[in-house]
């Protein structure tokens, strides 16, 4: 029977199991739309590969028929990322399958390793383009490339500015941090072409120097790129955080009904997906269920602030002197 304190406990185990049940149906839900997420992710990595083999030919083809080092080097750096390309694909697929026995999280760090290996094949095309820039610069006499390929430059620039966008938008629609990188990736791509451009013109105007010097450049970014790519990479898989973003996960917690204070956080990522563990200390005086209660609203305030939908929570009573 009902009490001025509320319903008896019995009714409130049950309430608490239904929304358990309701609760756990919705994650379902959304881990199958999460795994469609990843799905759509491989229409950008397709686009990137498809853009990149067409590109990377034409470029090679004009560096080396106009004499231009710079788009050569330019199409070198589009060929390693086809290699990333196909790495982020690679790792798309791998992160869809199901957990398993031997992956009770799933396979979503598999999107992290792919860009860990594209970040190296791209430092090691990066270093080649580099020297052969260095060497060029000590020739005794320079080649000026004919001004076709700074058109042949600048047209893959606007065609790279495009898939950037595209890549973008679904990125941040889907939320991949995979996704995300090579959008990023197309955009440097997109100034290491219009550098190459300028190159190439300035060398029409009596400066030949600065074909090489913009593939000099070019090595530069895609080094750059590849270092940003392998430190992130890294960083996710050795567990790493940014500690902005914990500190922001703390203050929503906090805000919890009940929540008196916080004993430790403690966040990581798993491919595009981010794993909190926390430790919150209530009223001693609560029952089992007031605290599963509390754990329940900390766990869809997470998704409905950050998207995060695993959130582990340990429950402390409060310490006296606290």
């Amino acid at each position: 029977m009902w009490t001025r304190e509320g319903p008896p406990d019995h009714m409130l185990a049950k309430k608490n199991a239904i929304n358990r049940y309701k609760y756990i149906a919705i994650w379902g839900v959304k881990t199958l739309v999460q795994y469609d997420d990843i799905k759509q992710g491989e229409k950008g990595a397709w686009v990137s590969i498809i853009a990149y083999l067409i590109l990377s030919s034409f470029k090679l083809a004009a560096g080396y028929w106009f004499a231009s080092g710079a788009l050569v080097a330019d199409g070198y750096n589009n060929m390693t990322d086809i290699v990333a390309s196909i790495a982020v694909l690679i790792g798309l697929r791998i992160s869809q399958k199901p957990p398993d026995k031997d992956h009770r999280y799933g396979h979503y760090r598999a999107e992290t390793i792919a860009a860990l290996i594209a970040s190296i094949i791209m430092a090691s095309v990066g270093i080649q383009v580099l020297i052969t820039a260095v060497k060029s610069l000590f020739k005794p006499e320079y080649i000026t490339p004919n001004l076709t390929s700074a058109w042949v430059a600048l047209i893959a620039a606007v065609c790279m500015g495009g898939v950037y966008v595209y890549n973008l938008k679904l990125a941040r629609k889907i939320n991949s941090q995979a996704l995300l990188a090579a959008a990023k990736d197309n955009l440097s791509d997109a100034l290491v072409s219009v550098g190459a451009a300028v190159g190439i013109i300035g060398s029409q105007f009596g400066m030949p120097w600065l074909d090489p010097v913009a593939a000099l450049a070019v090595g530069i970014i895609i080094c750059k790129t590849a270092w940003d790519i392998f430190y992130s990479s890294t960083h996710s898989l050795t567990d790493g955080f940014d500690a902005k973003e914990l500190g922001r996960f703390k203050a929503s917690i906090e805000k919890t009904k009940g929540v008196k204070s916080i004993k430790d956080i403690k966040a990581r990522t798993h491919g595009s997906n981010v794993l909190v563990d926390v430790i919150i200390q209530v009223d001693p005086g609560l029952s089992l269920i007031e605290s599963h209660r509390i754990c329940d609203e900390i766990e869809q305030r997470m998704e409905r602030k950050h998207r995060i939908t695993s959130v582990h929570v340990h429950v402390e009573p409060l310490d006296s002197d606290g």
